[in-house]
């Protein structure tokens, strides 16, 4: 089975130089946890909903990682930790004027629509990502998440 058989040949996309906001927009009202990124017709990233709630996360050097507070903690950590609440209301005052080219993946890993769902399966599960774009000349012709792989796997199942 080839990637054309599964992709999703009008993906949802945004551009390098919209807004966060626009982005988050177009992940919530289409359902999606991911969007290709395009400078005029190039692919040049991916944003997701991780890349996003980084945004949110303050880094807690002393712990080693990114703090993304609950809303629990929300109402405590004025009290309970001044120095983290500060860092938070810091990055929470820029997030909308950030860009998607200020916070997208720039790593990519694409298939073509002639390559083997095998093989996209293959690069998801080596990489820990859960969308491919698929690119034929250059150009963004469609995209592969791990939901249609497993949908066409199904498909395949029930023709044979």
């Amino acid at each position: 089975m080839k990637v054309r058989d599964v992709m999703n040949v009008m993906p949802i996309t945004v551009s390098a130089e919209a807004n966060v906001s626009e982005a988050a927009r177009l992940l919530r009202e289409n359902k999606i946890s991911g969007l290709p990124v395009l400078d005029g017709e190039k692919l040049v990233g991916i944003v997701s909903e991780s890349d996003l709630l980084r945004l949110l996360s303050v880094e807690d050097k002393e712990e080693g990682g990114l703090w993304l507070p609950s809303p629990f903690e929300v109402f405590e950590i004025p009290f309970r930790d001044l120095v983290k609440w500060e860092r938070m209301q810091a990055s929470l005052k820029d997030v909308h004027t950030k860009s998607v080219s200020d916070v997208m993946s720039r790593n990519l890993h694409e298939v073509g629509p002639d390559d083997s769902v095998e093989e996209a399966a293959s690069i998801m599960t080596r990489h820990r990502i859960n969308r491919l774009p698929v690119v034929e000349d250059g150009r963004l012709v469609g995209i592969v998440t791990r939901g249609d792989i497993i949908s066409g796997l199904g498909m395949q199942h029930a023709e044979n």
